[in-house]
This record gives structure tokens, C-alpha cells and sequence, in this order.
């Protein structure tokens, strides 16, 4: 559960994945489970699935941003401050490779956690384990 770490600074429970839909209902929607919690962020997977996609079965790159900042905004929420939330500021992502079938995996890296700002890095791999793209995202820290 996300309740579980006391301060900014504890080391998520491997074994205590967040329930990302209740969350954020998008994640049902999308098919984004959290896979893995780590010291500096969060994994997760989705499937590619034909809805997901744009022209010639390619997975779309608002389902690949969404998915990022979905990833993102929960390795940023879970080195909140009790009693703190958080919200997307600014995103950018570069897209590397297209998306035609398969599981997709993404890693989010905290890469600072200030009192006001998080920011947080995240890799989308393909099957292959080939990057797709990255997404740089700052969380802003609201009490």
C-alpha cells in the first residue's frame, strides 16, 4: 500500500505493489500495472493492444505518454511527505522507436525530490527491451 512509507527517504517494500486503479482509474483503462518498486522509482508493464494505436497498428504516443506519467507520478507519489499529493507540471518525452505488438515496460528513475518539486525520468521498453522513449517529468509538492 502507498500508505506504508513514512517519509520521503524509506525504501518501498518490493512486495507491497500500489494498486494503480484506484489511484488513477485511467490506469484500468490503459491496462498499466505497477510490476516492481524500487529505492529510486517504480516499474510497470502494459500491453499493446489495438485500441492503444494509430495508423498501421502503432501504439500511439499519447498512450506511451500517458503510460510515462502514470509510472512517473507514482514513483514521485511514493516519496511524498505524509499528507502530501502531487501533480504533473511539465513532460517531455522523446519517442525513439515505434510500438507494433507485445508487453511494454517502463522504469521510473526519481532523479531529484525537493520540498516543492519531484523530478523523475522514465524509460518505455519494448519487448526486446528496446528503448521506445523517455519522459522527463517534474511533480510539483502540494500539501
Amino acid at each position: 500500500m502507498l500508505g506504508a512509507m513514512s517519509t520521503r527517504n524509506d525504501v518501498p517494500d518490493a512486495t507491497d505493489l500500489p494498486d494503480l486503479g484506484a489511484l488513477m482509474p485511467l490506469t484500468r483503462v490503459l491496462g498499466i500495472r505497477a510490476t516492481a518498486l524500487h529505492h529510486d522509482g517504480v516499474s510497470a508493464s502494459m500491453a499493446w493492444r489495438d485500441e492503444l494505436c494509430t495508423a498501421d497498428g502503432i501504439l500511439h504516443g499519447g498512450t506511451l505518454m500517458a503510460f510515462a506519467d502514470t509510472v512517473g507520478a507514482t514513483a514521485a507519489f511514493l516519496r511524498l511527505p505524509e499528507g502530501a499529493t502531487t501533480t504533473t507540471v511539465s513532460s517531455n518525452t522523446s519517442f525513439l522507436a515505434a510500438v507494433r505488438d507485445g508487453t511494454i515496460t517502463a522504469r521510473a528513475f526519481v532523479e531529484h525530490t525537493g520540498r516543492r518539486f519531484i523530478t523523475v525520468r522514465t524509460e518505455v521498453r519494448d519487448a526486446t527491451d528496446r528503448l521506445v522513449s523517455v519522459t522527463i517529468q517534474t511533480q510539483a509538492v502540494l500539501a
